[in-house]
């Protein structure tokens, strides 16, 4: 799973295989070290939520993502989910949990299990 944060917004990308934990086991997450911490970022599934929330506890980014979206994930064509949060500062956090695909150009990733890309094809 693939993390971007730019000011109010976070982003998360997922494979096929992510894409299919969480619809299986309701939760995915991985961990970033930085020096002696470590920084989780995680997508659970929860039903108390419409359609993407998100929290920040315990060194934890977690993003919230309505269960019966999450369930269905796997077997529809929707690429993602997008959501603007109001805070309760005031502010917006702008929240995008999609299938990540395989870029059209050369990366250093491995990309065997990334989505194929609808724009390879003319």
């Amino acid at each position: 799973m693939k993390l971007r944060i730019k000011g109010n917004s976070i982003r998360l990308r997922l494979t096929k295989t992510e894409v299919e934990t969480l619809s299986n086991e309701g939760y995915f997450e991985e961990h970033t070290s930085i020096g002696n911490q470590k920084l989780t970022y995680a997508l659970k599934a929860a039903d108390a939520v419409d359609l993407l929330s998100a929290n920040y506890r315990d060194n934890t980014i977690t993003v919230l993502m309505n269960t019966g979206l999450s369930q269905n994930w796997t077997s529809n064509e929707v690429v993602g989910y997008r959501h603007i949060e109001k805070l309760e500062t005031g502010e917006e956090l702008f929240l995008l949990v999609e299938k990540d695909f395989v870029c059209l150009e050369e990366s250093f990733e491995d990309q065997s299990d990334n989505y194929p890309n609808p724009n390879a094809s003319c």
